[in-house]
């Protein structure tokens, strides 16, 4: 790690730990929205609040960006990671929306598996950030992510073969495939995440 001769402000690091514990908290709610007898509509309502939370989150990172002398490292990748983050909730977020909005009783079991990526992406990024203030021991957790990314880009192809199979009728395919690829989405933004933190690791270094 490189010597530091400035004093800078350390905040960030608990910034971006609440942010990914609160992805956490959406993984879990998408869970439950899977569960038998969920109500999709409390379901939606709770992940709006945990997006409004992560908003919160990520406009906090930005301003104290915008006042702070010595970032603990490069402001671009700072906002970056804020940014990545937050778009990982918003996809989350956008999924719940949708069973919610189009009455959604049943998703296909695939759908499941895919929100179960989620939740293990989510736990991950949750135990990555804290360690981003020595940026050491991190590449095991960009290549999990990477690794359960493309574990859901392999449910998500199962999944479309299911939707186009003749099990559903037009309507629900093309109302189940905006939920999935809302689902797909999130699993691009945790890799967009663990990417930016190797590349903050690697200038670290």
């Amino acid at each position: 790690m490189r010597l530091r001769l400035t004093p800078h402000e350390t905040s960030f690091y608990d910034m971006f730990a609440g942010s990914a514990d609160n992805l956490v908290v959406g993984a879990r709610l998408l869970g439950e929205l899977l569960a038998e007898g969920a109500d999709p509509r409390v379901t939606a309502a709770a992940m709006r609040d945990c997006e409004h939370a992560g908003d919160d989150a990520t406009h906090a990172i930005v301003r104290r960006v915008n006042q702070t002398f010595v970032a603990p490292f490069g402001r671009e990748d700072i906002c970056r990671l804020a940014s990545e983050l937050d778009d990982v909730m918003d996809h989350m977020e956008a999924a719940a929306k949708l069973v919610a909005l189009y009455g959604l009783d049943e998703l296909p079991a695939d759908a499941g598996a895919l929100v179960g990526v989620l939740e293990r992406a989510a736990a991950v990024t949750a135990d990555a950030m804290p360690r981003l203030r020595t940026t050491e021991a991190l590449d095991g957790y960009w290549i999990e992510v990477h690794r359960l990314e493309n574990e859901a880009d392999e449910i998500y192809d199962r999944l479309l073969a299911h939707l186009f199979d003749g099990t559903y009728d037009v309507l629900t395919v093309l109302k189940l495939k905006e939920v999935v690829d809302q689902l797909e989405a999130a699993a691009d933004a945790f890799e967009d995440v663990a990417s930016t933190v190797e590349t903050i690791a690697v200038k670290e270094s």
